[in-house]
């Protein structure tokens, strides 16, 4: 049973197998304010710790006699001292024998914190158990510290690996979490005021805050963060910050490390209840204040990202011809497809083009080496000087060294991939001129397909390119043309997917429209590089 449990101080466990001493002992300490928990053996303190782990009230410091009828006190130490959960217990022993050096190198070997000879004077009793404790709470306030200083560096980590504001958002929140350990939400908002929100994994997808929400939290970030430099640390009550964030239903206080990144334009905020982030303690916060700091570092690049993204896909969609705006081409149906990547961060170099020369239709298909900015504005130049091209040569095998000799003068670093095919919509007649692309594929209405034997060297490598392929084209035949963002996927070898592409061609229904559709059904599903797809077919 407790002595004393009305006590406010320490609880101390004594463990002494004499009745007279335990009292004794239980006497002293309570008079000084501890509450004493009493057992007579150490597998009596090995149970009644099992039980107080479980309800969570661990004494602070246990006083061992060295002499117990089942173990030693040295043992029983060792013993707790093996238990991860009981590790930190300081250990003070007790012994009314005469102290030898042995017995106490032994205790402190053992990891007690202090060694009495009994009797001793009750300020000494008082002392050594204060001082145990204080030891004890010091070496676990710094493992705490270092527990709390490793998830924050292998959060900033994650937080560095995001490769969208999205997975950003949702890395902090989760570090968030674990920092403080209670519910977090984290906000980044961008240069075009768009939203991103990150939840904890602990929050269920039950009840999820509403865009009225989503709106409340923008505009606050908004007027908190005006001219803000560094990190603030400021509450929002209840009534101002909207339920459901931490918990579905429920209202909080909120506690928010806000920041903005260098150019002061994107804010950024990791919010958590105000009474969960209390019971961390104020390092929480500090450490708290340190994430919001790299979250807002690890913002920039993605938000430099994102607005090259938009220019590329702006640059890409007024360059690229919608199905709608393609030039009319007679004899032939010709059905593109164009869809970007679904990684925000990267910018892809696909293109496509449909030209009519003097000697048929210039299909043309290709793609730049490379993700980036560059990759767009180069592909630009690609389309636009094969179109300048074709105004007095339709030879593909011409027009791909007349594009490999263009990248050469103006691009010595780049490279790209592109494949031409020259239909006469009166014979069928196609040529194929292919510099390191995927090769057209041939859908027969047999159901059968096969790619076209045609290959070569990539532009820009100024290596010389073969004679053309040349085929013919039934009326019901229809020729394909993808970049490999359809069908690459990592860890895949390219022929294989390269098969099941042929496969899944070769089982779509009839007509150049039901090609393309099936073919983005099957494949087009959050693809990590941009899709550019050209399918035509010779009209009756």
């Amino acid at each position: 049973m407790d002595v004393n449990d009305k006590q406010t101080g320490t609880t101390v466990l004594v463990v002494d197998d004499v009745a007279d001493s335990r009292y004794a002992l239980a006497a002293v300490l309570s008079r000084a304010g501890h509450r004493v928990v009493p057992v007579a053996t150490g597998y009596e303190a090995l149970t009644e710790l099992d039980i107080r782990l479980r309800k969570g009230n661990v004494p602070d410091v246990a006083l061992i006699d060295v002499n117990l009828p089942d173990m030693s006190g040295f043992e029983l130490c060792r013993r707790l001292k093996e238990r991860p959960r009981m590790a930190g217990l300081p250990v003070v022993h007790c012994s009314a024998g005469a102290a030898v050096p042995r017995d106490r190198c032994q205790a402190l070997d053992e990891g007690a914190e202090a060694y009495l000879t009994m009797p001793a004077e009750p300020e000494a009793i008082e002392a050594a158990v204060r001082a145990a404790v204080r030891a004890g709470r010091m070496r676990a306030d710094g493992q705490a510290q270092v527990r709390r200083l490793t998830l924050l560096s292998e959060a900033i980590v994650t937080i560095q690996a995001a490769r969208s504001l999205q997975e950003l958002a949702d890395a902090a929140a989760d570090a968030t979490a674990r920092l403080t350990g209670s519910p977090a939400a984290v906000f980044v908002l961008d240069h075009d005021d768009k939203l991103y929100r990150g939840l904890s994994r602990d929050r269920t997808s039950v009840a999820l805050p509403d865009e009225g929400a989503h709106r409340t939290v923008a505009g606050l970030l908004r007027r908190l963060t005006r001219a803000q430099s560094g990190v603030q640390i400021t509450t929002v009550p209840a009534p101002l910050w909207p339920t459901g964030f931490f918990r579905p239903g429920v209202q909080h206080d909120a506690r928010l490390a806000l920041t903005v990144t260098q150019d002061g334009k994107a804010p950024v905020c990791l919010a958590a209840p105000t009474r969960g982030l209390r019971r961390a303690g104020p390092e929480a916060e500090a450490l708290l204040a340190r994430l919001a700091q790299a979250t807002a570092l690890a913002a920039e690049p993605l938000l430099m990202y994102q607005v090259e993204r938009h220019v590329a896909l702006t640059l890409q969609h007024s360059f690229l011809p919608q199905p709608h705006r393609l030039p009319e081409l007679p004899g032939l149906d010709v059905v593109v497809r164009y869809v970007p990547a679904s990684r925000e961060t990267e910018i892809g170099g696909d293109f496509y083009a449909a030209l009519r020369t003097r000697e048929g239709v210039l299909a043309a298909v290709g793609d730049v080496v490379g993700h980036s900015l560059e990759a767009a504005t180069v592909m630009v130049e690609i389309r636009h000087a094969l179109r300048a091209y074709c105004v007095d040569e339709s030879d593909p095998a011409v027009l791909a060294e007349r594009l490999d000799r263009m990248l050469q003068h103006y691009h010595p670093d780049v490279t790209a991939t592109v494949c031409l095919a020259l239909v006469d919509p009166d014979t069928g007649r196609t040529r194929i001129a292919n510099a390191g692309h995927i090769p057209p594929l041939i859908i027969r209405d047999t159901h059968s397909a096969d790619y076209a034997k045609a290959g070569g060297p990539l532009l820009g490598l100024g290596l010389p390119h073969p004679p053309p392929t040349e085929l013919f084209l039934e009326p019901t035949d229809r020729l394909l043309m993808v970049t490999d963002g359809l069908i690459e996927t990592r860890g895949t070898d390219l022929e294989v997917s390269m098969e099941h592409l042929r496969a899944a061609a070769s089982g779509s229904l009839p007509g150049p429209d039901a090609l393309c559709d099936t073919l983005l059904a099957c494949f087009g599903h959050e693809r990590e590089d941009d899709i550019a797809m050209l399918a035509l077919q010779l009209k009756n």
